[in-house]
């Protein structure tokens, strides 16, 4: 795992739900088929309304249009996001977007272990709500070893609440290869 991640910050508000993270309709596509998994990166974000992306009217979209990645690596949002369903595509989606970090207030708790059993990306929570300082396109700097977010074009930096007991699950990559590397598992995947 990466020690910072750096790139440009894509801002939402509060309660950004599942269904707009990967909409329902584009469930269709199988995440074990290379191709399709794409699939999920080229559509993450699509449900999110323009008024709650803080985006003006015909802006910028999260992934452009005939692309399957986004040009933001960082998403910084408000309270509670990733709620509704129990989605286990919308953190993937992200991923495949090709975010590596969220940056929220809090989470629902359903997307916050789905984000990290799957090793898809880091769940940072702010210790101040940063949806209501950073800019969509501005670019920023995670630190992981100091839990801080630097803003590039003024060094501003603001304090991130530390990983903790989910630090060693994405250090290994998912839950999985945590749980063979601590010996919870064999080699083989079976439980000991």
């Amino acid at each position: 795992m990466k020690k910072t991640t750096r790139g440009r910050v894509f801002v939402l508000g509060d309660n950004v739900d599942t269904d707009q993270i990967i909409p329902a309709d584009k469930l269709v596509y199988n995440p074990s088929v290379e191709s399709e998994r794409r699939m999920f990166g080229k559509f993450a974000l699509s449900g999110v309304p323009e008024a709650q992306s803080g985006l003006p009217h015909g802006g910028l979209r999260f992934v452009p249009e005939n692309a399957d990645r986004s040009p933001y690596t960082v998403i910084v949002a408000g309270k509670n996001f990733g709620c509704g369903s129990s989605r286990e595509h919308a953190p993937l989606a992200l991923a495949e977007a090709g975010v590596e970090a969220v940056v929220a207030v809090s989470y629902a708790r359903i997307f916050f272990r789905n984000a990290v059993n799957g090793g898809y990306l880091i769940p940072y929570e702010s210790v101040e709500d940063l949806s209501r300082v950073l800019a969509t396109g501005d670019e920023a700097e995670i630190n992981i070893e100091r839990n801080t977010l630097t803003l590039i074009k003024n060094g501003t930096v603001f304090a991130l609440k530390p990983l903790g007991d989910i630090l060693p699950i994405l250090e290994a990559g998912d839950i999985f290869a945590y749980a063979r590397q601590s010996g919870y598992l064999s080699q083989q995947g079976g439980a000991r």
